[in-house]
């Protein structure tokens, strides 16, 4: 039997935005999504790249998600597909998601590979609440539009709330990084 392919994903985000979180809710597996999760597994920076086995388009692919803020690391992997994230409570980190991790790792250490799908995530959708500072869908759709990312999503990795949607969407997009065709969206930013 062939080896499944092998999509190598990066995210990319400030510290204490959500990824950590997300990744080890993935660890859980694919029955655990829609439920509240009150402890997660601790993730070490050792054990990346994180392996996700799924079976679809009857074959089976391995998603290696690869989690960095540490530019020295990032730099040096050649991703076949990046998910930008911020976390929805924290404004600063959607900034910094357009200045410092879409300008620097996406426009300056990825351009000689344009045909790489980008992904933003709102994190920690479970901490929306009416107060000053937290990120509403459209502002973070509208980000993602600006940046001429393929695709926008958020979820709550704590509550389990979009967590399948999400996966779904990532899973998708990674498997056509496998295509002639590629993930990248046609005609702009695609929101789940």
């Amino acid at each position: 039997m062939d080896e499944p392919p092998t999509i190598s994903i990066l995210l990319l985000g400030d510290s204490d935005c959500g990824k950590s979180t997300f990744l080890s809710k993935l660890s859980h597996g694919a029955g655990s999504m829609r439920q509240k999760t009150t402890s997660l597994l601790l993730l070490r920076d050792l054990d990346q790249p994180f392996v996700w086995d799924i079976r679809m388009y009857n074959r089976p692919y391995r998603f290696e998600f690869y989690d960095t803020a540490c530019p020295e690391n990032y730099t040096l992997l050649r991703p076949d597909f990046v998910i930008l994230c911020f976390g929805i409570d924290d404004r600063r980190s959607l900034v910094n998601l357009q200045y410092v991790w879409f300008k620097r790792a996406v426009e300056c250490y990825m351009r000689d590979r344009e045909n790489i799908p980008v992904m933003v995530l709102g994190l920690k959708r479970d901490l929306r609440k009416e107060e000053e500072g937290i990120i509403y869908p459209q502002e973070g759709l509208k980000v993602a539009q600006d940046l001429r990312c393929d695709r926008y999503a958020e979820c709550s990795a704590t509550t389990g709330e979009l967590m399948n949607e999400v996966i779904e969407d990532i899973a998708r997009t990674a498997a056509k990084t496998t295509t002639e065709a590629g993930g990248m969206s046609q005609g702009g930013c695609v929101a789940m």
